[in-house]
């Protein structure tokens, strides 16, 4: 009967969707629309529908839905989730960079945890098993309470895998004698339950306290002073403390719930969906709680069912779902899928990382920010828990700069609002561009299928998805529209502008370079070295938008440009307290001159702003660009000790302090 409503409910949803046929789009009959063509639909497995998959897709081949069997990601012919352990693999990056700036390494030091779920369960059992040294303290789903107060990490991870191993484990079925002492497992069907000396100790109980109800314990549990707050499981449990249960939602959580300022752990690692409030994200995250948004850190799922659907789209028209060869070709490109997937959950959370570094210099800016977005209806503060304008100039007088949750909230707001403005443009379809197209599938597509790649029905939608994540990811939410503000250059020139810049200088390979670092540098030092180059592409954009004819030729000024870095590259270091002039004065000096000159125009466009104000004739006895030379020094890997030399700061991005 469920299948049947399934199926009934899959069937509405085509009856009324646009389709593609070889003559082009077809409406839907006796079906009135107010919109242009929109044939993309596509549905994702949730609680309760995970294993429908196929039978979505079988229900759009039915009716002969062009996505055909990519109509549902996963199913017998998908990526498995769980098998793949993908959401928690993408949330464990955020507790991987959270711990590291505390300066642990999760992978190679031991580390405590309280976890929500069982071992059964994807984003729980998967994420239990990514490092052997994490020391399960306790854990609770919604039939028992686990407890092991003192666990050995090898003696645990082997027991955790033996259970994730087996079907429809539950914690009952922990072998005990690998508990530590004073270790139990407790039903939650229990009326009282008294915790070992060992047990309250680990946990912080109170002395006064000596037996607790299943759900006190529970509370206890989600308060107890250890390093991760792993949420693996379904439910709301943590709300700020300026709200009531009823805000929540959740009445079924509401005994156990916790405010954001009573936990007691380190770091917050959000597998599960909806784990926490907003509001109770930002007050814990102002108690010095390490912490992002849901949407951050379990996005891996998501995307590699994104993945999934394009790459399905890429390879149909030549090897349709019964194709041979085709479920193989989908199944070996499991692992580089996973690649690409993890790679953006790194580069979200080293964003948000980048921005917190910067939210005090930044704060101005951000309020600016959120101020245009809301003249835009694109915004509103309220639904999205963001401080108003009265309490952005409160919190910049006490220094109570965004949260993490909230630039988190920010970086989602900017990347759509950029996207917005390219996606209309020409800027998609710009030749520089070509390239970001294939970057997004794995090598074995591209290598295969290039040119159904690059005839894909949403090619240009996926070329903007990679520059407005590289663009945003790297130099911060507030970063087009500060340079818009500056040069009056809309926001696909400025995304065209920085494309430019990321390659002729080759930043891709400097950022590769620093984040190679990660198990040899304090964090602190590296997101110095981000900030730096940030510094330098904000720079660099502003000085193609007012130097350049518009739109700039993507293509010659890459070249040109790569041509003046080449020579910068062979330069001297700097170095000592010895002359600029002197310190450069080689015979490679001319050529980098007469490198950077050929990308000026002849004559001079004037600024981008008025088009009145003519840019500087270029003069041989200007010094090369300082920021070049110790850009090109660090890649080449000279400036041995710059990590942790202080960072002046920038005098166009001074600190309200």
């Amino acid at each position: 009967e469920g299948v049947a409503a399934y199926k009934i409910f899959v069937g509405a949803l085509l009856d009324i969707t646009d389709t593609i046929e070889p003559e082009g789009v077809k409406k839907p009959k006796d079906v009135v629309r107010y919109e242009g063509d929109d044939p993309y639909l596509v549905v994702a497995a949730d609680k309760g529908t995970a294993t429908f998959s196929d039978i979505a897709n079988g229900v759009a081949q039915d009716y002969g839905f062009w996505l055909d069997d990519a109509f549902a990601s996963g199913g017998s012919v998908g990526y498995d989730h769980k098998v793949m352990g993908i959401t928690a693999r993408g949330a464990w990056e955020s507790v991987k960079r959270h711990f590291r700036e505390l300066g642990i390494d999760t992978q190679q030091t031991e580390f405590t945890a309280v976890g929500i779920g069982d071992m059964s369960g994807d984003v729980f059992g998967n994420g239990m098993l990514l490092s052997p040294h994490l020391r399960l303290v306790a854990a609770f789903d919604h039939r028992d309470i686990f407890i092991d107060p003192n666990p050995d990490a090898a003696i645990g991870f082997a027991e955790r895998q033996r259970l994730f191993a087996l079907p429809r484990s539950s914690w009952a079925d922990y072998d005990s004698s690998k508990l530590s002492s004073g270790g139990a497992v407790y039903s939650r069907s229990s009326k009282s339950i008294t915790p070992s000396p060992e047990a309250r100790a680990a946990l912080g109980l109170a002395a006064e306290q000596e037996s607790y109800s299943p759900t006190e314990l529970i509370r206890a549990m989600l308060c107890a002073p250890v390093d991760l707050l792993w949420n693996g499981g379904i439910g709301t449990y943590v709300k700020a403390s300026t709200q009531s249960h009823a805000d929540v939602g959740d009445k079924a959580n509401d005994p156990i719930r916790v405010d954001g300022h009573e936990l007691r752990c380190k770091v917050v690692g959000e597998g599960g969906n909806l784990g926490c409030t907003q509001l109770g994200r930002i007050e814990a995250a102002r108690a010095g709680i390490r912490i992002n948004t849901d949407a951050i850190d379990n996005s891996a799922g998501v995307d590699t069912s994104d993945h999934e659907v394009n790459i399905k789209i890429a390879v149909g028209q030549s090897m349709p779902s019964d194709a041979p060869g085709r479920t193989e070709l989908l199944f070996g490109m499991t692992e580089e899928v996973a690649s690409l997937v993890l790679r953006h959950n790194y580069q979200q959370s080293q964003a948000i990382s980048v921005a917190e570094a910067l939210a005090g210099e930044e704060h101005d800016r951000l309020e600016r920010f959120m101020r245009a977005l809301e003249r835009q209806g694109r915004l509103d503060r309220g639904v999205e828990f963001l401080p108003d304008t009265a309490a952005m100039r409160a919190r910049g007088l006490g220094r109570q700069y965004l949260t993490r949750p909230e630039l988190s909230v920010l970086l989602a707001y900017a990347k759509i609002d950029l996207k917005d403005e390219i996606l209309p443009s020409d800027l998609p379809d710009d030749p520089l561009l070509r390239d970001e197209l294939l970057r997004y599938f794995p090598s074995t597509l591209q290598q295969k299928f290039e040119g159904s790649i690059r005839s894909h029905r949403l090619r240009r939608e996926i070329a903007t998805l990679q520059v407005v994540n590289s663009l945003v990811n790297r130099c911060g939410p507030t970063f087009v529209r500060s340079v818009a503000q500056r040069t009056g250059a809309p926001a696909a020139a400025i995304a065209r502008a920085f494309a430019v810049v990321r390659d002729a200088w080759n930043l891709r390979v400097l950022w590769a370079d620093v984040e190679a670092l990660d198990p040899l540098l304090k964090a602190e030092a590296q997101t110095r070295m981000l900030v730096a180059s940030q510094r330098f592409t904000s720079r660099a954009v502003q000085w193609l938008l007012r130097r350049l004819p518009q739109p700039i030729d993507t293509i010659e000024a890459t070249r040109r440009l790569g041509a003046a870095v080449a020579a910068l590259d062979e330069l001297p270091l700097p170095g000592g307290a010895a002359d600029d002039q002197a310190r450069i004065a080689t015979p490679t000096r001319p050529a980098a001159l007469a490198a950077i000159n050929i990308v000026r125009p002849a004559t001079s466009p004037g600024d981008a702003r008025s088009g009145t104000r003519p840019a500087p004739k270029p003069s041989p006895s200007r010094p090369v660009n300082r920021t070049c030379l110790a850009l090109a020094a660090l890649h080449a890997g000279a400036y041995s000790t710059a990590a942790t030399a202080p960072l002046e700061p920038s005098r166009s991005h001074r600190s309200p302090r």
